[in-house]
């Protein structure tokens, strides 16, 4: 089933958050072998919270928005009384000792915490092979990569092993890996749901949002989750739409923006047809398709990977061996033991963020690198503006191409950070995106259209991709897994 037939189900009693949980742990046992979605799985405490909420339902006491379904949470996000490790050595053994503010949410809403998703550590990687612990491989073909950094999370969803999944998205991590796996995942605007309890990555790029099967999904989970905050100082107190209710409204006079740069080279040829087919179907809903340009979108990948890492630079400075995390247990004094420490606890890919970081921000090239990639930051975000008082939303590829087989990438470090040139941009403006699935390619593998909105404009951006979801069945295609429960039945 869907996600929206799956809450359907739960909301009228024609099943139980009991059974749900039961099947998707079932699904984990049966299908995560060779697909490695998962860290780490609360059975018992899943089971327990389930129960609590069927007890909740037979009394007639009132049930959360979420009324049962299990939920994935990625790796880097804190739970209470669980690890949380962030796919690193570095935090292998760190337990949380509070709940992030969107699992306070979830918990508020009825929702039950199914287990912990794989990642690339740090939420540093665009394959999820990254992770200190094993890689995660693609449900549709276990030779590729699912996508990055939220892969775990994503191959969940899409394997049937979650209805539903959290993850955090800093240039893309939920909606690339929303792509390769043929199922939706949204970024919603900087700041619309808080970060509190999130650990940092770049804390001015990071934002929470949710995967599921369908654009209803999507829609629950995100009214769940956003919110003003007070913990966090950058959390929006604007009013959160009932985007589920919000989601049939219909929408007349959507103007559609297509931007010459989102089909230049490198872009796959079967990833450009869909697209391209996708926004021939708005057209003939009644959408009016504009071209558009945005002229600075070509620098926002070395933009990004300037401010990325030097916020990671900056972030990770505190994990030193003496307050949490690893420490090396031989070293000659203080410096020794850092630097032990943290060689033994970070991965290859994050030193080299953290090192091309501190570059950035090191005395002589602070101008040079950090303070010029802010200034085009800021150009990025202007061609958003300027886009948005032509068009509602602008529709793009996700990823440039299908989901790439595990370790092609693994020597080339920047064709890597290319598989996130659509995604990037929103994040350094700090808009909501989300990617849904428009199509497969000639191998048969899934194909993500991104819709881009302004900010604070993500009940439009789910109305726009529920007015293409429901006029085709691509949301509703699985990959062909092996042990599969429906097998046994």
């Amino acid at each position: 089933m869907t996600t929206h037939q799956q809450h359907q189900a739960l909301r009228s009693g024609s099943t139980t958050s009991v059974a749900a949980t039961e099947e998707a742990l079932r699904a984990i046992d049966q299908r995560d072998g060779p697909i490695g979605a998962y860290l780490g799985v609360d059975r018992d405490e899943a089971i327990r919270q389930a129960e609590a909420v069927d007890r909740k339902r037979s009394t007639g006491e009132p049930v959360g928005l979420l009324a049962g379904l299990p939920v994935t949470i990625k790796d880097n996000i804190c739970v209470r009384g669980a690890r949380v490790t962030c796919a690193s050595r570095m935090l292998e053994s760190f337990v949380a000792p509070y709940d992030a503010h969107v699992i306070e949410r979830i918990r508020a809403e009825d929702g039950v915490l199914l287990g912990r998703a794989n990642l690339d550590e740090f939420a540093m990687g665009s394959s999820c092979e990254h992770s200190a612990f094993h890689a995660t491989h693609n449900p549709w073909d276990t030779q590729r990569t699912p996508g990055g950094s939220s892969g775990g999370s994503a191959a969940a969803v899409a394997a049937g092993m979650a209805p539903l999944a959290v993850g955090s998205d800093t240039g893309g991590s939920i909606r690339q890996p929303a792509s390769y796996c043929g199922i939706v995942g949204m970024k919603p605007t900087y700041g619309r749901v808080s970060r509190y309890g999130l650990v940092a990555f770049a804390s001015s790029l990071d934002q929470i949002g949710p995967l599921a099967t369908d654009v209803y999904g999507a829609a629950l989970l995100l009214e769940t989750l956003a919110g003003h905050d007070s913990r966090d100082t950058t959390s929006i107190s604007e009013p959160v739409p009932d985007f589920t209710r919000t989601l049939e409204e219909p929408l007349k006079g959507l103007t559609i923006g297509v931007a010459q740069e989102h089909f230049a080279d490198g872009l796959d040829a079967d990833v450009a047809a869909a697209v391209k087919t996708a926004v021939d179907l708005y057209r003939e809903q009644g959408a009016d398709v504009r071209e558009i340009s945005l002229p600075h979108a070509k620098y926002a990948v070395a933009t990004y990977y300037v401010v990325a890492s030097s916020e990671a630079s900056s972030n990770l400075a505190r994990y030193d061996g003496v307050h949490y995390g690893h420490r090396a247990e031989e070293f000659t004094d203080l410096i020794d033991m850092y630097c032990a420490s943290r060689a033994a606890g970070f991965g290859g890919e994050v030193k080299r963020r953290i090192m091309l970081g501190a570059y950035a921000l090191s005395a002589g090239y602070y101008d040079a690198y950090y303070l010029k990639a802010l200034k085009v930051r800021r150009l990025i975000r202007q061609d958003f503006d300027e886009a948005f008082h032509e068009v509602d939303v602008i529709a793009s590829p996700t990823a440039p191409t299908p989901a790439f087989k595990l370790g092609a990438l693994a020597d080339n470090p920047l064709e890597m950070y290319l598989q996130d040139t659509y995604t990037l941009p929103a994040n350094l403006a700090g808009l909501p995106a989300i990617s849904q699935p428009c199509g497969f390619s000639s191998g048969g593998l899934p194909i993500g259209l991104q819709l881009t909105a302004a900010p604070l404009q993500e009940d439009l951006l789910l109305r726009a991709a529920w007015m293409y979801e429901k006029a085709t069945d691509w949301h509703t295609q699985r990959p062909p897994l092996h042990g599969d429960v429906a097998d046994e039945v």
